[in-house]
This record gives structure tokens, C-alpha cells and sequence, in this order.
């Protein structure tokens, strides 16, 4: 798998271009906004591990180029200069698929990393059709509307998949926090992380299903119509 690292900071770096190594990534790493601009125009990645706080520009802002690339599933981590909840909201909102706070922990990177590889091969159903024109390519991992690609980021298109599995049932905001590998500190915040995704799968949804697809289950959490 392949995997760009952006990260200004000497000591981070040198830990987490020893981790992609000793992995077997096969990795390019960069250090600056513009440096890691100009290797996602070049290529997509399977993985792209983000500081936020770069020397000359704000890390968040790379995150639609990271996604750019329709046809090809690319998962982003990015590393926070806080634990902040409003922080990490706003990486998510983006189409982040991790927030992880600085100082880093390799060990929980790579729990992380390793959740993602699961879930991409971990599949059993094909695809799902659903709504007019919609199939959800389970083997691909990409969601498409007459032939044409939706983008989701990989935890959009996880939740998304758990609520199609359990079309008609309410499904709690617990129950798809676990499914996407989410352990929250607080129920509060394991909400607003989920609030966040529901919304952009809606927003990606919005130009093709009604609008009342994914509804709100007051006090519960959501469900496909």
C-alpha cells in the first residue's frame, strides 16, 4: 500500500517514516504545504497522514486535494495541535477519516491504519442498489449514481454501508460510532462525530436521492428509508 507522510516536524517525521517502513508502505514524504500539494497532484495514495499545523500553510486545507481522485479510495489521518472536540470536527467535516492529536502514538496510528485495511478487505456483499440509480460497491469501496462516482470519504462510505445492511431499522449513533472503529470519550462527543459524517453523506446524497433518505430518529440515531 502506498502512503504520503506530511509532517514539518523533525522528531515526528523520523518515528513515522520508521513505522511506514518497518509496514512495508511504500511511502513520499513531505514536510510543507506546498511540498505535500504538489505530491497529491502527482499521484493518489492509499493513505495520507496530515499535520495540521504546517510552516506555510493550514493542513486542513489539503484534505479535498487528498480526495480528489474519484476513482481511487484514499483515507486520511490527520494530526491535530490539540485534543480540542471543535478541532477535530472540522478535520471530519473536510473528509478526514481520523483526528489524532500530537504527540502522536505510533501504536495507536498503527491500531488505527489497521482498522482501515480490515474494513477495505473485510467485505462479503458485492454491492448494494439502492434508491434510483444508486450502487454502493462494497469490493471497490465506491459509491455510484448511474454509473457516475459520489464521493465519500472512507468513514461516509462505512456508515453509510451499515445503515443500507439495516434498511428500516433505527440504527444508534453508538452502534455506527462502533462500526467505524470510533471510541469516544464521552457520549456527547461520539454525537457530534457522527452528526458530522450523517451530514455530509446527506450533502453527497442531495443532488440525487430525496432529501428525507436518511432520516433522523429523534433520541436514537438514523435510519435508511
Amino acid at each position: 500500500m502506498t502512503a504520503l507522510l506530511i509532517e514539518p516536524d523533525e522528531g515526528p517525521r523520523q518515528a513515522l517514516r520508521a513505522f511506514l517502513h518497518q509496514a512495508q508502505y511504500h511511502f513520499d514524504v513531505a514536510t510543507t504545504f506546498a511540498e505535500g500539494a504538489a505530491r497529491l497532484a502527482g499521484q493518489p495514495y492509499d493513505f495520507v497522514l496530515l499535520a495540521q499545523a504546517l510552516p506555510d500553510g493550514d493542513g486542513l486545507n489539503l484534505l479535498p486535494v487528498a480526495l480528489r481522485h474519484e476513482h481511487h479510495f484514499t483515507s486520511c489521518i490527520l494530526f491535530t495541535a490539540t485534543d480540542a472536540v471543535e478541532e477535530r470536527l472540522r478535520g471530519f467535516a473536510l473528509g478526514a477519516d481520523e483526528c489524532l492529536p500530537k504527540p502522536i502514538s505510533v501504536a495507536e496510528l498503527e491500531r488505527r491504519m489497521r482498522v482501515i485495511v480490515r474494513q477495505r478487505v473485510g467485505l462479503q456483499r458485492p454491492a448494494i442498489h439502492f434508491g434510483s440509480g444508486f450502487v454502493l460497491d462494497l469490493a471497490a469501496r465506491r459509491l455510484c449514481h448511474n454509473s457516475q462516482p459520489v464521493h465519500l470519504s472512507r468513514k461516509q462510505f462505512d456508515v453509510l454501508h451499515l445503515l443500507l445492511l439495516r434498511r428500516g431499522q433505527a440504527v444508534t449513533r453508538q452502534e455506527l460510532g462502533a462500526h467505524i472503529g470510533r471510541h469516544p470519550h464521552n457520549h456527547q462527543e461520539n454525537s457530534n462525530y457522527i452528526d458530522v459524517h450523517i451530514m455530509n453523506v446527506r450533502r453527497a446524497l442531495a443532488p440525487y436521492a430525496p432529501a428525507d433518505f436518511l432520516e433522523t430518529v429523534n433520541g436514537v440515531g438514523y435510519r435508511a428509508a
